[in-house]
């Protein structure tokens, strides 16, 4: 348990959490809504300091990130809690699992008492290049991922985000400054979805990726395509329009399919179709790269030099083959957008 970092005191021992854009107030002896971040006696605390739920080794792609040391290992980790509630969630068992009805009050949350020192040995002794606060919400294990990133700069390794864009403005500016790449879920651009699926709104989304790209993290964003939900070509061409015009024609797009999971098990697997039409759509609104995922197709997972075409590097599921020269087109020298050395 530690103290949080992002809370205001309000009255009769009620405290505001400032950490995302929820803003949950929260009763003495009371939890926020991630399930992790409980009051006591006017104090905001984290519970789940140094508790990993999960730590592996994956290939960078699996983030996924395809501009950002494409090729290496990452050292990955997680605590339970999310500060959304997706009906679609894919990790439901860990991020959902601090809630009520779960651990409340009197269980103490799951999880392996681990330091930061232990995080960045680990990584090293694992040949990683970089450590990623993935699987579940970051956000809402922000002090312990914070310690970490510090120690890990220190030590030569990079720290990248998996994240759901909803930190408040004050917590992700100050985390920006160890934090060199990020992948975000852009899951709708309709508000009334993002409420209805997600318990979330999507302008502190978009003002979040704005503010990334402003503040030089590598940027790369997420939409899992669900059908009836946001495979529409007009909501689509949206996301599209708003990557190229607010983020820049650089910033990679991974569009993916969504396989029935957690509270929409009968929502129908997204079509191959569907994901290559949603790529086209990419391209078309002046996108760079596009990138296609949880799809048999190749060819959509393949970084190609935006100006000559030739090929730069190659992937089959999460192996890669690179043809560039350290991070140019090996043709025509055209640098490649984002952190490839």
């Amino acid at each position: 348990m530690k103290k949080a970092d992002f809370f205001q005191k309000i009255n009769d021992n009620k405290v505001k959490c400032t950490l995302c854009n929820q803003g949950c107030v929260i009763a003495d002896n009371h939890r926020g809504l991630c399930g992790v971040r409980e009051n006591r006696k006017g104090i905001l605390y984290s519970l789940v300091y140094g508790k990993v739920i999960a730590q592996h080794v994956d290939p960078i792609e699996k983030k996924p990130f395809y501009h950002f040391l494409s090729g290496s290992q990452s050292y990955s980790i997680a605590t339970v809690g999310c500060n959304l509630k997706c009906m679609h969630c894919q990790n439901a068992d860990i991020s959902q699992s601090s809630k009520e009805g779960f651990f409340y009050d009197k269980y103490e949350l799951p999880g392996e008492n681990v330091t930061p020192q232990q995080i960045v040995e680990e990584a090293k002794n694992s040949n990683c290049q970089s450590i990623s606060y993935t699987y579940t919400e970051p956000t809402v294990f922000y002090e312990f991922a914070l310690d970490c990133m510090k120690l890990a700069k220190k030590e030569g390794l990079k720290n990248t985000w998996v994240t759901n864009g909803y930190t408040s403005t004050d917590a992700l500016t100050k985390v920006a400054e160890f934090l060199d790449a990020v992948n975000v879920d852009l899951k709708f651009f309709k508000e009334t979805t993002y409420q209805q699926i997600c318990g979330a709104k999507l302008l502190p989304v978009l003002n979040n990726l704005r503010l990334l790209k402003k503040l030089g993290v590598w940027v790369e964003v997420t939409t899992l395509i669900i059908p009836k939900q946001n495979d529409s070509i007009e909501e689509l061409t949206n996301i599209a329009n708003f990557i190229n015009n607010d983020l820049g024609s650089e910033t990679p797009w991974h569009v993916t399919a969504f396989s029935s999971a957690y509270k929409m098990i009968n929502t129908p697997q997204t079509s191959q179709r569907a994901i290559l039409k949603a790529v086209e759509i990419g391209k078309t609104a002046g996108l760079k790269y596009v990138y296609s995922g949880n799809i048999m197709d190749n060819e959509t997972s393949i970084t190609y030099c935006p100006k000559c075409n030739e090929k730069i590097i190659e992937r089959l599921a999460y192996q890669t083959n690179r043809l560039d020269d350290n991070g140019k087109c090996s043709k025509c020298k055209t640098i490649i957008d984002g952190v490839l050395i």
